[in-house]
């Protein structure tokens, strides 16, 4: 079922549902499949939902629910609750998975034998394990674009860099704890850098202005350095 686990409220233009705790895959399937059911519903006032790993944020504009002995918030949660009580949906088809293409090791992951040397694998198992799991983008954050991706395979989890880096290349591919991202562009960081990527995956002049979106499914390919560059050179 999607019915969240607890529900509150964040002042007056703003309510919050939970579905889990933690890392969870399926608590994040119930978040977006609630976020699907009220884009769906078309609310009067809901401004905007803001997903994370666990739970759900809706905006809303308060006179829109304004009436009766009971707060904006309390009347828009009652609804909610109505309206996400249903069974979770099957999950999207297998058609439906993205492509990630990444070049791994070298200069574009200059992590990768340290993270091979300390999970005790070669550079080629960290790579077959990274590429062979399929991710879902749980939820996007820290900069505009970047996504925390659930699926990791249990065997490369390994703790944040003791020293983060002041600045790590845009289409960065890194694990950090149980997650794997990818920086959209150039920013600080303090995961390992395994790969790169070539596509852009934040660009504003694009419509949406995010490559991947939230509640997507992702894949990596690796590709050789002179696939990277003829990639990058498309997408530029």
């Amino acid at each position: 079922m999607i019915v969240p686990q607890a529900v509150e409220s964040l002042g007056q233009d703003t309510v919050l549902l939970h579905f889990g705790q933690g890392l969870d895959l399926a608590a994040n399937a119930r978040v977006h499949a609630a976020a699907a059911l009220i884009r769906a519903a078309g609310l009067p006032g809901v401004v905007e939902l803001v997903p994370a790993f666990a739970s759900l944020a809706v905006q809303f504009d308060a006179t829109a629910w304004s009436g009766g002995d009971e707060l904006p918030s309390t009347n828009l949660l009652r609804t909610l609750e109505t309206l996400v009580d249903q069974p979770l949906p099957p999950e999207a088809t297998a058609a439906a998975t993205q492509e990630i293409p990444v070049c791994y090791g070298g200069d574009h992951g200059p992590d990768l034998a340290d993270v091979a040397e300390r999970l005790g694998l070669s550079c080629g198992d960290v790579i077959r394990r990274h590429a062979a799991a399929e991710y879902r983008v749980a939820m996007l954050g820290f900069s505009p674009g970047f996504p925390y991706l659930l699926g990791l395979d249990p065997r490369l989890q390994l703790a944040r860099r003791d020293s983060p880096r002041t600045r790590v290349p845009a289409g960065s591919v890194a694990i950090g704890g149980a997650q794997t991202g990818i920086y959209p562009r150039e920013l600080p960081g303090g995961w390992h850098l395994i790969g790169q990527t070539p596509l852009r995956l934040f660009d504003l002049a694009r419509s949406p202005p995010n490559a991947v979106s939230v509640g997507a499914r992702l894949r990596f390919r690796a590709i050789d350095a002179e696939e990277f560059a003829a990639l990058q050179q498309a997408h530029a």
